[in-house]
């Protein structure tokens, strides 16, 4: 009932909130400081804790935290009489906004905010895992009436001269501007628009053109509203997620870092197994609202007719910090610096603590990476 009361909550505040929710990343985590948390009391290794875990399920790339919320792997490795909390976040700034307030203790992140919570100086907030990698957040779509385009090349360049948008600061701002150098397009005005704008701006004919994240973009889609044209496949440009923690509670409770990790590692292989992913979309639908489930399949599952596409892997799971991994935070990280998000290109020594992910997957005898999620036909979707 809690459960069901929250997602209500959400699915009315989404769309009326996300212009907010979308821009905290340039004001909220970006422009201050004044969070300052105290250290917290976490108690001593082996004693039961109490934990709050913000995570995202509207957006397709942190799927996991909606598998842990439910199935609950991490009873079987955190301490007898622990409690795990699991709150919605209306977005990944606002999740680091919690964490550094003290209000929330492990967070499920984008990249973009990912990364600007390892630069805040409140609190010091490390990243602890990989989630996934993936071109969820790597999106070109259209509007629905757009001209058939022969390839993708020709649909980007026709996007010179138009009405484009994309949420400013975030993963899909940066794999437009990326594209955008690329096909050197100079649209007539690139426009900082939440997910709700966008929508609106195709719906009434004020927008051509728009890069963003799953699972909106399929229900784009499947409203008749737009075209995906190009993803990021067609770029070699990949996004990720990344789980990331409290400094203090990964000092003083290490023994909570690795049973967390361990648990996030039974979610990332349960969504591995082609044969939950079924008992996948209807996890993530009981949470959300506004989505049906042929929407979250898509979103996760399918490919978009007329995108040309290089492999059917529709999600990667490193788990660790790969040399690829690391070079893409290093990447987005001057990304951030470039849009005046952060203040500085290098981050601090240990922004990224990847000795319990190292350490977990070593001894459970796995390696890197640890499974993948692969496109699958509509057919298999039992509603």
């Amino acid at each position: 009932m809690k459960l069901h009361l929250i997602g209500k909550w959400f699915s009315q505040v989404f769309l009326s909130r996300s212009a907010l929710a979308l821009s905290v990343l340039s004001f909220v985590i970006l422009g201050s400081n004044s969070a300052n948390a105290e250290e917290k009391d976490y108690g001593k290794p082996g004693t039961p804790i109490k934990i709050v875990v913000g995570y995202q399920p509207y957006a397709a790339l942190t799927w996991d935290g909606a598998v842990m919320r439910k199935k609950e792997f991490w009873r079987k490795y955190m301490p007898k009489g622990s409690e795990v909390e699991f709150q919605i976040g209306l977005a990944g700034a606002l999740i680091v906004n919690q964490m550094l307030a003290g209000k929330q203790d492990v967070g499920y992140l984008g990249d973009m905010p990912a990364i600007v919570s390892t630069t805040k100086k409140a609190t010091d907030i490390s990243l602890v895992a990989v989630l996934d990698q993936d071109n969820l957040c790597n999106l070109v779509v259209v509007r629905a009436d757009a001209p058939k385009f022969k390839d993708f090349k020709e649909a980007v360049q026709w996007l010179n001269g138009k009405q484009v948008a994309a949420p400013l600061g975030s993963c899909a701002d940066r794999f437009a501007r990326v594209v955008m150098k690329a096909e050197n397009v100079k649209p007539a005005a690139y426009l900082n628009q939440s997910l709700e704008l966008i929508a609106t701006g195709f719906r009434v004919g004020k927008l051509d053109g728009a890069f963003q994240w799953e699972p909106t973009t399929s229900k784009l889609v499947e409203e008749g509203l737009g075209r995906v044209v190009a993803s990021g496949q067609n770029y070699d440009e990949l996004d990720h997620s990344f789980m990331a923690m409290r400094g203090d509670l990964i000092k003083q409770r290490p023994d909570v870092v690795k049973a967390l990790l361990n648990a996030e590692l039974d979610a990332q292989l349960f969504m591995a197994d082609p044969g939950n992913a079924n008992e996948l979309i209807n996890i993530v639908h009981e949470q959300i609202n506004g989505f049906t489930k042929k929407i979250l399949w898509n979103a996760l599952h399918g490919t978009y007719p007329g995108v040309t596409y290089k492999s059917d892997i529709r999600m990667n799971m490193p788990f660790i910090f790969t040399p690829e991994v690391r070079a893409a935070i290093e990447g987005s990280a001057k990304f951030l610096f470039s849009i005046k998000a952060i203040d500085t290109e290098s981050l601090r020594s240990d922004a990224i603590d990847a000795k319990f992910a190292d350490e977990v997957l070593r001894e459970r005898k796995l390696t890197s990476p640890i499974g993948v999620i692969r496109a699958q036909p509509l057919s298999r979707l039992k509603e």
